[in-house]
């Protein structure tokens, strides 16, 4: 799914004899429209009684079934309605003023694009088509190059078939032109966007992107293209046309994990629009960033054929942590054929590649952040690094047999290697008072633990989905299924440094330029090796059992055998193994009320393995999976002709086996958990000139059961805020000035639920909630490029982003980007 950007340039006609009163017309539109709106433009132009014909894309094909319509003359709104529905095509309106214009309607046999032709007569409007049962609509003479909403989020994931409206499920779409707006450079910055996502720190022996939604982890629960993106690095957008967060238990979509919800990254993928873009940004922080994206059709190949490269660039300090830094880049090419017919192929390939001065933050002092300076840093500048390297080749192959079923299959393998050496800053007790809580910080000293990884992962897996469309009786079925099996690796090889030989740094000024001496003794060194075979089938069915109502019921079975073997310095350890085969299930109900609202019941399962992040030990291997279901309810609404989107939910996820050590070789399944919850969303447009994009989500997670850890029930989960919100406006001023500005708000976490309370104070580890604001702004230089500004954390609050049981990575402190950005 892509949110529309709109670009409007003028069409050269093929020949002198053209360039006649109609050429002229279409220009005289485009002036008017610029001085004096849309709306009465597009009437006007409309009412000039010039007959619609296609502006075909070459090599796209015409749809070759006739069919009935029966639709009377009316407004384009209900008419394209009605068309759609009886057509099964898609037509995009990139201006809703369009919507207002008459149209004659269609009535009689005639194949899709015929009949779409026949309803433009007499409107002023051509249609050009942008794939398989795809079209835009544009002014005559003119082309309107449009990236197209889609309705749905088929184009990358297969199961979710029905417009969005009517999707029973919680999901945000944060769009590309929002994340250039706010000059996000990480995964992460697009996340902040979303009510219910909260951010975690890097576990011991794994980096990356680490986040927890609706209550529950979600660091093996990222997704690219529909594919699980298991590696542990940083994502940057700049290969990202949007950011997909579907919320609640999505297994028989996902298989494994997916307790919260999953996140689906959609690429940028070649299309037949010549596209030349990027930006150059610099920044305060010694920020500097290059992007580029170029994309362009080669009819010379073959018709339907083009070829998409983005690249980037990035190097950057960390504002408030004057030793972090990040240094990064990218290359993304992909390479399309068939674009526009019914058989398509689609190759791409990933390259990312990153060498970071690496930070974990500051250590905490009993049940609280130390109170020391944002800018301490207890790593060592010239001893620490993270280097990843992600190489991922992706191979989708489309073929629509017909207009009722289309079947998609798609391959990737990914190669993910890590090298890492991190300090993780823990207070040294031996340096406390006997009265600890009355020791001055100026006599505390900080031990530097470190965490040291050599690591390689793969990914190889191939999807096989097909999609079905058919009437038992009066019912009519849009049933998905699908395949998939794989293979995955992980081969940490970790060493542990003796700390007595690592130097110690004072709490309140600690030296980042001391030399790392560190020391691995023979016993220090593990090297593990993982190996999980998964394969998972489902099958999802949405039926329409009365205009007004539908009905969805999906199930899937999930096999997945992990085997570890771990070589210890003297001995090797014995093999673990585990094999789990659990189904999952979803059903929905949904009820249409009126056109363009919803309102849905839905019930979903999901299951975690005991080796779901490639991580088996002698103490999971006899530990099942964990068992989950959520209950939702909830309501959409697309106001102002889909311009406005409304969504509510309320909703319970039960974790009813959750696993719980008792000691270095025993997990036992005693636990319980529970997040009731509810979320609000609107986003789209409030008016012509005002974009929202808003959620705010009320999460009460916590311990409901547990056997081992008694006085943890009731105590609230890790990570787990209990009001999240964000806020993102853009507005679009006189004299073509466009300001934008945000909010966000993140409310107190705990760093863990289980063993919550610090053992001199007896409270639990906790953070406070903070409010961060940040603002925008852009001015068009010329047609083709714009200067934009940025201000991140606009008050320089002092707060805490990232948390861990061990330790708390402080947020970004103020900070600013200028930035140029061209498309041509």
């Amino acid at each position: 799914m892509s949110q529309s950007r709109i670009k409007i340039k003028k069409k050269r006609s093929a020949g002198k004899n053209r360039r006649g009163v109609g050429y002229w017309m279409a220009v005289g539109t485009v002036a008017a429209y610029a001085s004096f709106g849309s709306e009465a433009v597009f009437k006007v132009y409309a009412q000039q009684g010039k007959p619609a014909h296609a502006s075909p894309t070459p090599g796209q094909t015409h749809g070759l079934t006739v069919l009935r319509f029966d639709i009377p003359a009316g407004t384009l709104e209900s008419v394209l309605a009605a068309y759609q529905k009886t057509a099964q095509f898609t037509v995009s309106v990139p201006r809703d003023s369009m919507l207002g214009i008459s149209s004659p309607g269609v009535t009689g046999l005639y194949k899709p694009e015929a009949a779409l032709q026949a309803l433009l007569t007499g409107t002023g409007l051509i249609y050009r088509l942008t794939g398989t049962n795809r079209a835009t609509l544009e002014i005559e003479g003119l082309s309107t190059a449009v990236e197209v909403t889609a309705q749905t989020l088929q184009d990358t994931l297969p199961p979710f078939t029905q417009p969005l409206v009517e999707t029973p499920q919680s999901i945000e779409v944060v769009p590309q032109h929002i994340i250039e707006d706010q000059g996000a450079t990480t995964l992460r910055d697009t996340l902040r966007n979303v009510a219910g996502i909260s951010l975690a720190a890097g576990e011991g022996g794994a980096q990356g992107d680490s986040l927890t939604i609706r209550g529950f982890t979600a660091r093996n629960d990222i997704f690219l293209d529909g594919m699980r993106d298991f590696g542990s690095y940083y994502r940057d957008p700049f290969d990202m046309q949007e950011v997909e967060v579907l919320q609640g238990p999505s297994s028989v979509s996902f298989g494994r994990g997916s307790t919260g919800g999953i996140v689906n990254q959609e690429t940028k993928v070649a299309q037949l629009a010549p596209l030349f873009a990027g930006t150059v940004d610099l920044g305060t922080d010694e920020t500097k960033r290059i992007t580029a994206d170029l994309d362009r059709p080669l009819p010379s190949l073959r018709q339907g054929t083009a070829f998409r490269l983005n690249v980037m660039g990035h190097d950057s300090k960390f504002a408030g942590r004057d030793v972090a830094e990040s240094r990064r880049y990218g290359i993304a090419p992909s390479l399309a054929f068939g674009l526009g017919t019914p058989t398509r192929l689609t190759l791409s390939y990933l390259h990312a590649g990153a060498d970071d001065t690496p930070d974990y933050g500051i250590p905490w002092l009993f049940n609280g952040p130390a109170p020391v300076d944002r800018n301490n840093y207890y790593g060592f500048e010239h001893g620490n690094y993270l280097k990843t390297n992600v190489d991922m080749g992706t191979v989708k192959f489309e073929h629509d047999i017909n207009e009722h079923i289309s079947v998609r299959n798609q391959a990737r393998y990914a190669h993910y290697h890590r090298e890492v050496r991190i300090t993780e800053a823990q207070i040294d007790t031996s340096t406390l008072d006997p009265d600890p809580l009355h020791t001055p910080l100026s006599q505390i000293d900080v031990l530097r633990n470190q965490i040291t990884v050599n690591s390689t992962e793969t990914f190889l897996q191939d999807q096989a989905d097909v999609t079905m469309r058919f009437h038992t009786g009066y019912l009519r079925h849009t049933l998905v299924a699908g395949a998939e099996g794989g293979r995955e690796t992980s081969s940490p090889y970790r060493q542990r440094y003796d700390l007595t030989t690592v130097p110690e740094t004072s709490l309140l000024h600690p030296n980042p330029s001391d030399p790392f001496t560190g020391i691995v003794p023979g016993s220090g060194i593990t090297d593990t090796n993982v190996t999980a075979i998964s394969a998972g089938a489902y099958v999802i069915d949405t039926v329409d059992l009365q205009p007004k109502l539908a009905l969805t019921a999906g199930v899937r079975v999930d096999r997945f055998d992990a085997s570890t073997h771990q070589s210890e310095p003297v001995t090797p350890a014995s093999p673990f193994n585990r094999l789990d085969v659990m189904p999952s299930y979803r059903g929905a109900l949904v009820y249409k009320p009126v056109a363009g609202a919803s309102i849905y019941f839905d019930y979903g399962t999901s299951f975690n393995p005991s080796a779901e992040t490639l991580a088996l030990t002698v103490a999971t291997q006899n530990a099942p999976p964990e068992e989950n279901r959520t209950f939702e309810v909830g309501a959409k609404w697309d106001l102002y002709s889909q311009k406005l989107s409304l969504r509510a939910a309320g909703f319970r996820t039960d974790k009813t086996n959750a696993r719980e050590t008792v000691d270095a070789t025993t997990v036992v399944l005693s636990g319980s958990q529970r997040v009731n919850g509810f979320q609000i969303q609107a986003n789209g447009y409030l008016t012509s000139r005002w974009e929202l994009l808003a959620s705010y989500a009320y999460l009460d997670g916590f311990v409901t059961r547990s056997l081992v850890f008694p006085l943890s029930v009731g105590a609230q989960l890790a990570n787990v805020p209990r009001n999240t919100f964000s806020t993102w406006s853009n507005f679009q001023l006189p004299w073509r000035f466009s300001v934008g500005g945000g909010a966000d708000f993140v409310d107190s976490r705990t760093a863990s639920s289980t063993i919550p309370l610090d053992p001199v104070t007896g409270l639990v580890k906790q953070v406070p909630g903070y409010w961060v604001l940040n603002a925008m702004a852009k001015y068009p230089l010329t047609e083709h490029i714009e200067l934009r500004a940025n201000i991140y954390n606009l008050a320089d609050n002092y707060y805490y982003d990232q948390i861990h049981p061990a330790h708390i990575v402080p947020g970004a402190a103020r900070s600013a980007l200028i930035g140029v950005t061209f498309k041509f």
